[in-house]
């Protein structure tokens, strides 16, 4: 039997209508975590929703929702995709099965629950499971500052950029760029410049800290920050503070005996589906997001950099910026 002690706590939901077998997955389980439950299927997929639980032990056959129902609709959502999925169920049919595995389940539990089968079965897919977060985490991260890599920007780009849609509110991003990083390299060595860039990090994943907003490593020494419901005004206020406070930053390089300083040029652009200019279209991109915010990072940089340019991307901007990729690099 794997121990509890072994498996690192997580959250367990447990949906059945059968308040006995409830009560004997409750306690067997208790000891491997945060365990929630419901007697219902419609609340424990609103449950699953909103928690976001590690592991969902489920009943096949409910009234209303059926357990495969639930399993379907789990799956096809990509907030619950990751839930691990196993079946408690008297059904024995090998039918029943395969369509449970094809929709994404990894096991079943037969009833009546035997607690030492459970805590055996309950373990071994937690186990997998922190695996399988853990290289998760790792492909979307970047190796040397910590921060999200691009794909997982983009994820949640395309995520956030969906909700802004669907609940009409505001989605900022800043596109942030270290001025002159190759005349930095060219003076203090490759990892001179590593330090710099992590320091850039450390300062934009303070500044990031509520649940919405997104810190990641764009491509060499550019970033972006990605902010949920953030409308321009606020946006352009962490853009500054940002800014003054990597031009504050010592940076100690190994190779000077005096700490080095780097600063940055932040391009804003926020994206209001309120007030959307109408040459936008109907259904615009998040690709416009971050075009508008690459033009006035460049604008920011051909005006002397360590500066702040925003854009809106709404009724209020008739005329986008007229700066492009000719802009100064570096």
């Amino acid at each position: 039997m794997n121990e509890p002690s072994a498996v690192a706590r997580r959250l367990i939901l447990l949906v059945d209508d059968d308040p006995g077998t409830i009560q004997v997955l409750y306690r067997t389980l208790s000891s491997y975590g945060d365990v929630r439950f419901s007697t219902s299927a419609a609340e424990g997929l609103q449950m699953a929703r909103e928690l976001q639980p590690d592991l969902l032990l489920l009943d096949f056959e409910m009234p209303g929702i059926s357990g495969l129902e639930v399993c379907r609709q789990l799956k096809a959502d990509p907030r619950t995709a990751d839930i691990v999925v196993m079946f408690v169920t008297s059904h024995h049919e090998t039918d029943l099965e395969v369509q449970a595995f094809e929709m994404g389940a990894v096991d079943f539990i037969a009833k009546p629950v035997r607690p030492v089968v459970v805590q055996a079965r309950v373990g071994t897919q937690l186990r997998l499971k922190a695996l399988a977060d853990a290289l998760r985490q790792a492909a979307l991260k970047d190796g040397l500052t910590g921060l999200a890599n691009r794909a997982a920007f983009e994820a949640q780009l395309a995520w956030e950029w969906r909700r802004a849609l669907r609940a009409a509110v505001p989605l900022s991003l800043l596109m942030v760029d270290v001025d002159h990083f190759k005349r930095f390299n060219d003076k203090y060595g490759h990892l001179g410049g590593d330090a710099a860039l992590q320091q850039v990090a450390a300062q934009l994943q303070r500044a990031t800290q509520r649940g919405g907003d997104l810190a990641a490593r764009f491509g060499g020494e550019e970033f972006v920050v990605l902010l949920a419901d953030t409308g321009g005004q606020a946006a352009q206020q962490l853009a500054e503070r940002l800014c003054a406070a990597i031009a504050a930053v010592a940076i100690d390089v190994e190779s000077s005996s005096e700490p080095a300083r780097v600063t940055v040029s932040i391009g804003v652009a926020t994206f209001d589906a309120r007030s959307v200019e109408p040459s936008f279209g109907a259904a615009p991109k998040p690709a416009t997001l971050v075009a508008a915010a690459d033009r006035t990072l460049y604008a920011a940089k051909a005006a002397g950099r360590n500066q702040v340019v925003f854009e809106p991307l709404d009724a209020s901007n008739p005329a986008r910026l007229a700066t492009a990729r000719a802009a100064p690099t570096g």
